[in-house]
This record gives structure tokens, sequence and C-alpha cells, in this order.
């Protein structure tokens, strides 16, 4: 896509017809855009407010009311941090006391946002004519941001002592986008980022939450981060970036606030160093960045719990404690997994809505629903299941959801 895509946007008649949309509703397009013809907008004018229209809808998870004033390409906003945890990438750099950062990969320029409004000053690098343009636009208010069309690697970072890297992690072909999973294919790859950081330069990337660990420099800071469980991103730190004492990280935010569990020790899958036991009392789902992040064992020891197999990410404790770090769960009984023996019990406790959880089996949570609830009559009670094996057996844990 080219400039082509919002330039009749970027007049004063433009920008204003965008300002007066109303929220975008797809089975209103046919006709707004009718309505918008007939009122003598050419045709480029309204695809090019419509899809902005649409896209700002869709932003406003990221952004909230930010949105509205902001330009996006799909694959921009697809890739974009959330507005919130890019106030905590910029966080970083101003408890380092930088001041000034190349944004490399900027997007459209979610993560130079956030810097800016902390008064650093911000390089915004983006090789696509097209993002580089909308990130200007999302940028303007802020007049310590530059925007720069370029390639990450042919930058110019004298003067800059700190560099952010979102790097491109996926290819586009004409069947659409692939994600990329091998760090060095992503644009710029991750060696790259290692370089810049053997300069000494405040350095800090953003890599998918699905970055293997033995992946990970061993000279960085990893910090994987979840928003509402789900985990959007693994941030890697370098130098001024990377706290003392912490080389792994679970950032866990929602909303009761923003907590967080580290360790001082590098990851080790071998490394499971905590007791186990029976299903009992009450079962934990760790977040999803305290599982990435290897800190299952060390939530486990935090809240008195132990684990129902060294190699599945479930816990059990007898008492319930509050932890931000995971869903807690009443168990309220023990069967084994066997599919005919669940379809009775179903049907015998009237069960129609089954909500399935599993970990460590292979049956998918849509098919046993399927089978289970299948010809059960429908009945008018709800149940959880949680499927996972404990050594070489396969259980079906009636659990009870506590808090939200």
């Amino acid at each position: 896509m080219s400039t082509d895509a919002i330039s009749p946007l970027l007049t004063p008649a433009g920008w204003d017809l965008l300002s007066s949309m109303g929220p975008y509703r797809e089975a209103d397009s046919l006709q707004v855009t009718g309505a918008l013809r007939k009122a003598g907008h050419s045709a480029e004018l309204v695809a090019a407010a419509l899809t902005q229209s649409r896209l700002r809808a869709k932003a406003e998870a990221k952004f909230g009311e930010f949105a509205r004033q902001m330009l996006f390409t799909p694959a921009g906003l697809e890739q974009a941090t959330r507005l919130g945890t890019a106030a905590l990438h910029a966080q970083r750099f101003t408890t380092a006391g930088i001041t000034s950062v190349a944004d490399l990969g900027c997007g459209i320029g979610a993560d130079a946002l956030a810097m800016a409004s902390l008064d650093i000053h911000v390089t915004a690098v983006e090789m696509d004519e097209l993002t580089a343009a909308c990130a200007t636009v999302n940028l303007m208010p802020f007049p310590h941001a530059t925007v720069v069309c370029a390639r990450a690697e042919d930058v110019d970072l004298t003067g800059i002592d700190g560099v952010w890297l979102d790097p491109a992690r996926r290819t586009t072909s004409t069947s659409g986008t692939t994600r990329l999973f091998d760090p060095e294919a992503f644009s710029p790859p991750l060696s790259f980022v290692e370089g810049l950081a053997e300069s000494g330069r405040a350095v800090g990337v953003k890599m998918g939450p699905g970055i293997p660990h033995d992946a990970i420099p061993g000279t960085a800071e990893a910090q994987w981060v979840s928003v509402n469980g789900d985990v959007v991103e693994a941030g890697l730190y370098f130098n001024a970036l990377a706290r003392p004492g912490v080389r792994r990280a679970a950032l866990v935010t929602g909303p009761a606030g923003t907590s967080e569990l580290t360790s001082a020790v590098p990851y080790d899958a071998g490394a499971q160093d905590a007791d186990t036991g029976p299903v009992a009392g009450y079962l934990y789902e760790p977040d999803g960045a305290v599982i990435r992040a290897g800190l299952v064992a060390d939530l486990a020891r935090g809240i008195g719990a132990h684990l129902l197999d060294p190699h599945i990410a479930y816990l059990c404790a007898d008492g319930l404690v509050e932890t931000p770090f995971a869903r807690a769960y009443r168990v309220l009984e023990v069967r084994p997994f066997n599919v005919k023996a669940l379809k009775g019990w179903v049907k015998a406790n009237r069960i129609g809505v089954l909500d399935i959880k599993k970990r460590g089996v292979s049956t998918t949570p849509e098919e046993l629903r399927r089978q289970l609830l299948t010809g059960s009559g429908k009945g008018p009670n709800k149940a959880t299941l949680v499927l996972t094996r404990i050594g070489e057996d396969r259980v079906a844990v009636v659990v009870e959801p506590l808090g939200g």
C-alpha cells in the first residue's frame, strides 16, 4: 500500500470528514458510503475515511480514546504496542535517565508516542512509507519527536543514548501475512539488537512471547507481560535498562493493577524445584506470563502450593491464597478421564454449559465439549472441568472458579 491510502485525509476537508464520522458499524458501511458520495465527496476520500474509521474502532482496545485522533495501517495496528504497555517501555528509559531514544521499527508510533509524552526526544524510524506517514501524523503533537523513513540498520545513532526496537515478526505475501518464529528471521534480527547493546547503549526490544529461552542473550533481562490474562510480549532489556538482580520477570496487568514476579537466576528447563502432591483443596492456573518466564515453581513456593506433575503448570494448595499471578478454583471432585463416564456425569448433573481447560493432554476442549453435551438434554447447570496429566494418568478435575 502507498501513501495514497491516507493522502485524501491529509487536507483540512479530509480530516474534518474523518473526525465527523460516528462509531463504525460494518452493517452501515454501504449506506454511509452512498451518503458520503451523494454529498459530493470523492470515492478516494470516502474509501480512505471508512478504512480509518474501521481501524480506529478496532484500535480502541489498544489506545482507548487516543485512537480517535490517530491513523493506522492494518499491519501496523496488529503489531502496535498497547498504550499502557508502551508507557512501561518508556518508563524504563526515564528511570535510566535516558533523554534521547531511537525507536527503530516504530510502526504507527505507539512506543514513540509514549516516550515523547515523557519528554524523551524520539527519532522514530520506519521503512514502510505508508506506515511512516501514519506515525508522522500520530506524533505531530510532540515537537521533540521526528519520523524518519529508513531501514533500522541504516540509521546514524550518533548522539543518541537509547534504542528501542520492535522488529517485524511477520512476512507478507500475496496470500496474506505469516508469523515468523526464528528471531534471526525478524527485521531487524536479534543479532542486530545484540550488536547495538555491545556499544553500551541502553537497548530494549519487544519480542513475541513465544521466543525460545535459548535464544535470549545471556546479557539481557527478559520480562514477559500479560494484559488481562493475555501474554502480549517478551521485552529484552540491556545495559542501563536491565535491572540489577533480575534475569527473568512476569509482569501481570489487569483491572486490579500491576504486579510482578521476578527471579535473579537464568532460565533452566530442568529446574522445577517445587514439591509435587495430590489434587486437593484449591487448584491454581498460573498466568501465561508466569509460565513463559519459567516462574511456576517460584509461584508455588510463594503461595505454599505444590505441582501436580513436574512438567505441568497446575498447582494445588490446601488453603486459598489470593494472588495476581494465578486463577484459583475450588476442587470439587477428581475423576478419571473417561469420555463415557464423563458423559454420564454431565447427564446426571443436568449440565448444559461446560467450560473445559486443559494442559498436558491432546484432547481439544471444543471436541470434548461437543462429545459430552451431545444428547445430554442441555440441562440448566454449569460446570468447569480441568483436564490434565499426572504421571501416566489422565484426570478430569471438577472445579468451581473463584474470583474474577
